[in-house]
């Protein structure tokens, strides 16, 4: 079994109770609006041309969507992915979802003003040479952001993260928590 499929296979074991969690989910009407009011924060307006790497279910994917963007989602669990479809059915959203490598995504370099990654980057084998990928993404000007954390022993600190982005970047934001959680914008590479 290779890494990818290793990984799979766990995220696969994971998609029928993966929504449970609050943050990931986006079920409870506060934490949804929450993420909402922070994602429009974040982006510029729109509408947008958003990739969602590592998308899981697609909780942010519909959110970005509802909101008025173009979203594409990519995660390496096919079972998320079916979740994903499932939901933007129920919600009558149009979102283009696709099993594939988060790290290394098979999009349109340029074709992208932001790219989404939510508690992905600390899971990655090689988070520069993704940020790399990801940055390629972007037409001139866009942004990615990323919100990431520590939760005890997983993920990754805010001053890990800047450190990766700085190189890519001209411009490194940290915002606040969103609860547990930290979030870096990034843009204008």
């Amino acid at each position: 079994m290779t890494s990818e499929e290793s990984v799979a296979a766990y995220w696969n074991r994971q998609a029928a109770s993966f929504d449970d969690e609050p943050d990931h989910g986006l079920t409870d009407a506060d934490v949804r609006l929450a993420w909402s009011r922070r994602f429009s924060e974040w982006l510029p307006e729109g509408p947008l041309t958003i990739a969602d790497l590592g998308c899981g279910t697609g909780s942010v994917s519909l959110l970005l969507a509802e909101a008025g963007h173009r979203v594409a989602g990519i995660d390496v669990s096919p079972a998320m992915i079916e979740r994903s479809r499932d939901k933007a059915r129920t919600a009558g959203a149009s979102v283009r979802f696709a099993i594939g490598d988060a790290s290394a995504p098979d999009l349109e370099r340029g074709a992208f003003d932001a790219v989404v990654a939510r508690h992905i980057i600390w899971t990655l084998p090689d988070p520069a040479d993704a940020l790399r990928r990801w940055a390629c993404l972007l037409d001139a000007g866009g942004r990615l952001i990323a919100v990431e954390g520590r939760w005890g022993t997983a993920g990754i600190a805010s001053h890990d993260l800047r450190d990766l982005f700085s190189p890519l970047f001209r411009r490194v934001e940290h915002h606040p928590p969103v609860g547990r959680r930290t979030a870096l914008g990034a843009g204008g590479h």
